[in-house]
């Protein structure tokens, strides 16, 4: 039989994930939730 063969996450993905984008997930969920409240208020 072959061995099993065990890869890391990111040799597996065959590069890296920045945490950059919980970053930008973070603000872009805080500025749509602004803009739904500025325009509810100016309603």
């Amino acid at each position: 039989m072959d061995p099993e063969v065990r890869k890391t996450d990111t040799d597996a993905r065959a590069g890296s994930t920045p945490h950059i984008v919980r970053y930008v997930l973070g603000i872009s969920t805080v500025l749509a939730v602004l803009a739904l409240g500025f325009m509810v208020l100016a309603r």
